[in-house]
């Protein structure tokens, strides 16, 4: 092979490689673009306000969001039922089956709760409005939480992943609803792990 030759073989090689870097660069960008508007098209969010915490199921129910229409709604029920955890366990199981429709709670869960609560019930109340470590959770009245979707809120069909924001938490948790007719139910809180604790409770604070 000639001089040539090896210089117009080097050439065509300078080529391809400037044509595969345009190629990744351009879908690189068109899967950005794709994710990101994804992203935009999801983020709805509805915020609750409560006047109170109910302490059995007819309170409950005569809440305007126990229609349960929304998994909105449900996951914003769910957080403020747990609010009465550490007042009265047995209602609030009550509750939580009322919110999870036909599947009762497992005893498997109602163990987790137990685990997850006892000596922190905190946990619930970090996701309302007003509340801090500092103020060892406190929420501001009226009881006002927010949750809201995301890109892969609605993957699989008769399920839906909701966000909660916790004051103590540095990413927000998951709530997934199911349906069932035109209601929403509870099938599994993920948003309970552990947090920041209280500053009341902090040794270091």
């Amino acid at each position: 092979m000639g001089l040539f030759d090896s210089i117009k073989n080097m050439i065509k090689q300078d080529i391809k490689s400037d044509i595969r870097s345009s190629v990744n660069k351009a879908e690189n960008a068109a899967a950005s673009a794709v994710h990101q508007a994804a992203k935009n098209a999801a983020q709805k969010k509805e915020t609750f306000s409560f006047t109170a915490v109910p302490k059995n199921v007819e309170e409950l129910k005569a809440l305007p969001e126990a229609d349960l229409k929304t998994p909105f709604k449900t996951a914003a029920l769910t957080m403020l039922v747990l609010m009465n955890y550490k007042n009265d366990v047995a209602a609030t199981l009550e509750m939580l089956n009322y919110l999870k429709g036909p599947e009762k709670l497992p005893e498997k869960e109602i163990q987790f709760l137990k685990d997850r609560l006892v000596g922190k019930e905190y946990v619930p109340a970090s996701f309302f409005a007003g509340t801090s470590p500092e103020n060892d959770y406190t929420p501001s009245q009226p009881l006002t939480i927010t949750v809201h979707d995301y890109a892969y809120s609605y993957q699989n069909e008769g399920y839906v992943m909701l966000m909660l924001h916790s004051s103590g938490a540095d990413d927000d948790r998951q709530i997934q609803l199911r349906s069932k007719g035109d209601q929403w139910f509870l099938w599994q809180n993920f948003a309970l792990s552990d947090m920041r604790i209280p500053k009341s409770q902090d040794k270091w604070a």
